[in-house]
Formats: C-alpha cells, sequence, structure tokens
C-alpha cells in the first residue's frame, strides 16, 4: 500500500530585532505591506506548511559560539521523525544565529550582503562564509552575486540562485497620474548616495522650482534650498507619497546587491517612473526607456537631466509608470518571489501534484 505524502515543514526563521509578530498585527491593521515581512508566509501556497519563529542574537562568547556549530549539526542530521523539516532565513546574519541556536535538516538563506562586504576588502566575514557552507542551498537578489558567491565558497559550496525581488501589489496599489510635479526620492541604506543626489535636485530646482522635492533619508548632509528633508515615513505613509509623486528617484554607490530596488519597485507598483542609479545587474529590474531611465553612477547632472526629462513630459511619464505597473505585476510580486524560492528548494506545485493525482 502506498504511504501519504508527508507535508514538508518550513519554519521562517526571522531575527528577533524584526518582530515578525509585531509585523503580523500592524499587517491586520493595514499599516505595513504582507502578511509577514518579504511575503515569506506565501510560501505556504507550495504544498508545505508554514511556520515563523524569531531567534535572538548570540551571546558574545565566541569560543563557546564555536563549539555550539557542530553540535547543531550532528542535531540536523539526527533529527527523527519524517518528512523534510527545512529551516529558512531572509539574509545570512539571520542564517547564522538559525545554524547556532535553532538548527534544521535542510537549510536555506538569501544573502544580501557579503558580496560588498568581500567587494570593499572587508576582513569579518569569514564566519558568515562557514555558515553559508552549510545551507542546503542559497539565493541572491542580483544576478550578478551569483558567481561573485559562487568564488566565495569554493567549487564544493551549496548551490546559488538568482531570485528576482518581490513586493506586495495589493498594498502599493497603482494610482492616477498627478496633476502637480513632485520629486520623490525614499531610502537610507549603505549604498545610498546622498551627496549625488542632493547635488541633483538642486540642479532639478533650479530648472522647475515649482516641483515640489521631498527627501527621507537618514543623512547628515543639509537639504539644498527647494528639498524638504524627511528622516522616516511610515509604510502606510510612504504608499501616499507614492501617489503624490511623479517621479521617483534613487541615487546609489556602485554595488552588488542592488540597493534601491526595493523603493524602485514599490514606485513601479505605484505606477510611477524611476530614475535609478545604473548599478550592475539593475537591467534585470528597470528597463530603460520603458519602465524608467537610468543614470550614471555620482553623475549629478545627470541624473538631474534625466530627472527633468520626466517632469517635462508628463504623459511619457505616466506612460511609463503604467508599463512599470505592468511589469511588476508579470515579474516582481512577492508571490513570485515565493514561487522562486519554492523551486529552489524544491517544493512541489500543488496544481501539477493535484494533477497527477486524477491520472
Amino acid at each position: 500500500m502506498k504511504q501519504p505524502q508527508v507535508q514538508p515543514r518550513i519554519e521562517v526563521i526571522y531575527q528577533a530585532e524584526q518582530d515578525h509578530e509585531s509585523w503580523i498585527r500592524r499587517s491586520t491593521a493595514g499599516e505595513v505591506p504582507s502578511r509577514w515581512p518579504y511575503g515569506l508566509h506565501e510560501l505556504s501556497d507550495w504544498n508545505a506548511s508554514v511556520s515563523a519563529a524569531s531567534v535572538a542574537q548570540p551571546g558574545k562568547a565566541p569560543r563557546a559560539l564555536a563549539r555550539i556549530v557542530p553540535a547543531s549539526l550532528r542535531a540536523r542530521l539526527a533529527a527523527g521523525g519524517q518528512g523534510r523539516h527545512i529551516g529558512l532565513t531572509w539574509d545570512e546574519n539571520a542564517a547564522r544565529r538559525m545554524l547556532m541556536l535553532k538548527p534544521h535538516r535542510e537549510m536555506f538563506t538569501g544573502v544580501i550582503w557579503l558580496t560588498d562586504m568581500m567587494a570593499t576588502g572587508q576582513s569579518s566575514y569569514d564566519g558568515l562564509l562557514r555558515t553559508l557552507r552549510q545551507m542546503d542551498g542559497l539565493w541572491v537578489l542580483n544576478r550578478p552575486q551569483v558567481a561573485a558567491l559562487q568564488n566565495l565558497l569554493g567549487a564544493d559550496g551549496p548551490p546559488v540562485t538568482f531570485v528576482p525581488f518581490g513586493v506586495d501589489s495589493t498594498f502599493f496599489a497603482p494610482q492616477r497620474y498627478p496633476d502637480k510635479p513632485m520629486v520623490l526620492s525614499v531610502g537610507s541604506d549603505r549604498h545610498r548616495d546622498p551627496e549625488t543626489l542632493f547635488a541633483a535636485l538642486r540642479l532639478v530646482h533650479a530648472r522647475r522650482p515649482e516641483a515640489e522635492i521631498l527627501v527621507q533619508t537618514r543623512s547628515d548632509l543639509p537639504a539644498p534650498a527647494g528639498v524638504t528633508k524627511i528622516s522616516t515615513v511610515p509604510h502606510r505613509e510612504l504608499r501616499g507619497l507614492y501617489a503624490r509623486s511623479s517621479v521617483v528617484a534613487v541615487a546609489t554607490k556602485p554595488n552588488l546587491h542592488a540597493s534601491g530596488m526595493t523603493v524602485m519597485l514599490e514606485a513601479m507598483a505605484t505606477a510611477r517612473p524611476v530614475v535609478m542609479t545604473c548599478t550592475v545587474g539593475m537591467e534585470d529590474y528597470l528597463t530603460e526607456g520603458q519602465t524608467g531611465l537610468f543614470s550614471r553612477p555620482e553623475d549629478p547632472q545627470n541624473m538631474s537631466e534625466r530627472i527633468l526629462e520626466l517632469l517635462d513630459d508628463p504623459p511619457r511619464a505616466d506612460q511609463m509608470g503604467q508599463r512599470g505597473r505592468e511589469v511588476l505585476e508579470a515579474k516582481f510580486t512577492t508571490s513570485q518571489m515565493a514561487h522562486r524560492i519554492a523551486r529552489l528548494m524544491s517544493l512541489a506545485d500543488p496544481e501539477a501534484q493535484a494533477l497527477a493525482a486524477t491520472r
């Protein structure tokens, strides 16, 4: 008699500081996108039982932690019970906590920061490399990261897959193009380029003084004349700012982890054109002249010209925004991202499985 198939069990491990339980409450109240951070709850659509847990930062005892890792691996390999027991984390820092404190028989993680740490010559990534070599599969959000990470891990490292990022296309819904010109820039990660951004926006204000210009940033640089700077924006308020904007501009320094892609995709979801620094791999997300415009890295004059192209031609800007929404729905939603992560973990397609059962 054929034994029934045991449904895979996936536990998504978040860092405790992220407070995924609070995120769930705020999502229910309509304050943040997706039910879980990064929409990973949508893995439940892929014939799996999915739960979430938080793991705190391990204590500051390196020698003791070094002894925990082998013990955790033994526990993972000796775990009893039927079926697949999978641990999943969003990035390499959470993966280290999972490996040390909450190991699973199979473990997968995304990798965000490590390739840029390597590129800048930082020497503090050896522990992360040891963590990643214990994973069963890795994914990155930018195609050029694949080769860079494979080179770091060596020929015997786990497989690395490019998984395009996705955003909640329901929370960030398309909005009618505004009548009044407004340039919006959002984001403060380590590879944002506020110097280039502010210099470009100074030139934009000189040409179009009637345009509102709003920048969300934690940079200490003073805003130039005509630019309003704010430090933080809750998601619900951010959604309204995208709706009011006519152009969304993102300036970044050269990097491998696709800095700025979240803002770019949220803007596209809202049907807004984007002016984006052209860093390697970004062409997988933005199509020049169709969903937005690229600007050269660290070139304020070029960025200002690209912003002004769209401010001076609202019908073209609106058309780009509408095309951006179409592309986002086709490629860059949280549901599609969960689909790709499910495939790299070799989860069964529930529709295909149901079809096979009828034959």
